[in-house]
């Protein structure tokens, strides 16, 4: 009878715990708050265009107080100049915007494009909206019309106008292909019988 009694207890604790697993998997905080397909935004700077962002499929969580926007399908950043020209571009397949931080995280195929046509290819990248800076630890590489730098490391302004690879391991000066590099052009908005219903979000 004690045994039985033991076998139950055991089972009745072995089930809440189950139970408190199950909850805590289920738990809204693992659950984004907001879900948006085909997103298209602009973000805007004394009444100017700044930068056009459009993913795939964009999630917002509010976990811990620290809300965070995920970008799982990857995304297009393209940055605009005051008079409205396109001065650099980023794509990933991967990206995470924190929101309090004022930080993005880009993470696989990462390539960036600056107004001279330089191409950064790694697969990770940082972009410090305050410091207005982007930066990796990670291998990059640059592809100019006459060279492929790699190296480990990379820092510059959030336009790639002035970029600086921290640690060099290899120069080749090439005649590059034209498919080889990368150009800036303007955002593919696609067709309007085919974009989200989601509201275009204006930052001020």
């Amino acid at each position: 009878m004690a045994a039985l009694v033991s076998g139950a207890a055991i089972l009745f604790c072995s089930c809440e715990n189950n139970i408190e697993q199950i909850k805590a998997f289920v738990s809204t905080k693992n659950l984004p708050v907001v879900q948006a397909d085909n997103f298209e935004t602009v973000f805007t700077d004394s009444g100017q265009v700044r930068f056009f962002l459009k993913a795939p499929r964009l999630e917002r969580f509010e976990a811990d107080g620290k809300p965070f926007i995920e970008f799982p399908d990857g995304l297009q950043l393209i940055k605009y100049d005051a008079g409205q020209k396109i001065i650099s571009s980023i794509t990933a397949r991967y990206a995470r915007q924190y929101i309090q931080e004022k930080k993005w995280e880009a993470k696989n195929d990462v390539i960036a494009v600056n107004a001279a046509g330089d191409t950064l290819k790694t697969e990770l990248l940082i972009w410090d909206e305050n410091a207005e800076r982007i930066h990796s630890d990670k291998f990059v590489r640059i592809i100019r019309p006459d060279q492929i730098i790699n190296g480990i490391g990379f820092e510059s302004d959030q336009a790639m106008q002035n970029w600086r690879i921290k640690n060099i391991t290899g120069t080749i000066y090439i005649t590059m292909d034209a498919s080889e590099g990368q150009t800036l052009k303007p955002p593919d908005t696609g067709n309007a019988s085919e974009k989200s219903n989601n509201p275009v979000i204006i930052k001020e």
